[in-house]
């Protein structure tokens, strides 16, 4: 009986949100190991994964514009999980792709010099986990952020990274996505 209650969860779930979109850091590819880790739970619970390839562009607008273009095309309702770069990116995509949801691993918020690029009209509810031993992208910025947009926010013994921290990271995730059975 438990597993047909899975199994039924799961495919609720894929009616709510069809397909989680991953977008990577500016140093890292598509499918690096904390990528591939998350893809896994996505999978798990029924539901269509890309990851966006951004190798080559460090323009984070001509990565939105990818975003947009690759959600456009993608099956919704969607999540967007990005990391660093790629958590601005999916944030500043959000307001133009509509998705249930944002999953951000230390998103490149308010840095220096960039301050005014920092997304800030997301009505998707968000989740932001961040190392508390980040010297890329300062804890603080999550925390402002998060403050800020009454987002979720997980704080974790890491760096910049999070690589030592993906087993809890995917806990998080599974969670996050499951959630989404009792909103809908």
């Amino acid at each position: 009986m438990h597993t047909s209650v899975a199994a039924a969860k799961g495919r609720y779930l894929s009616r709510t949100v069809n397909t989680v979109v991953f977008s990577h850091g500016k140093e890292s590819g598509p499918w690096g190991s904390k990528i591939f880790r998350m893809a896994a739970v996505a999978r798990d619970l029924n539901l269509g994964v890309e990851s966006v390839d951004y190798r080559g562009m460090l323009d984070p607008g001509q990565r939105v514009e990818k975003l947009v273009q690759v959600g456009g095309e993608l099956k919704g309702p969607l999540v967007l999980v990005g990391s660093s770069m790629g958590g601005h990116v999916s944030a500043a995509a959000a307001p133009r792709l509509a998705p249930r949801a944002l999953f951000l691993l230390a998103p490149a918020f308010y840095m220096p010099g960039f301050e005014e690029y920092t997304p800030q009209d997301i009505a998707a509810p968000t989740t932001i986990v961040h190392g508390w031993r980040d010297d890329v992208v300062p804890v603080e910025n999550s925390i402002r952020w998060a403050r800020e947009h009454r987002a979720t926010l997980h704080v974790l013994d890491s760096d910049h990274r999070l690589e030592d921290q993906i087993g809890p990271i995917c806990v998080l995730l599974r969670a996050f996505l499951a959630s989404f059975t009792d909103a809908a």
